[in-house]
């Protein structure tokens, strides 16, 4: 599967993907097909800054 270290890094911060989308603003389909195939350096580390904020955000709202 591509991108595991990117799914597992969602999981691990128990963000998920449908999330991730809405701050990209695209689609949950989107998302789940730009994952299919192995992304660029660049692109995940923009999604795991994405990631990040989501986790630190969901964090603070406990």
């Amino acid at each position: 599967m591509a991108n595991n270290k990117l799914r597992s890094y969602s999981r691990d911060k128990s963000v998920y993907l449908w999330e991730v989308a809405n701050a990209l603003r695209i689609s949950e389909a989107t998302m789940t097909r730009k994952l299919r195939l192995e992304l660029s350096r660049e692109e995940i580390s923009r999604i795991m800054s994405v990631i990040d904020e989501i986790s630190k955000r969901k964090e603070s709202e406990v």
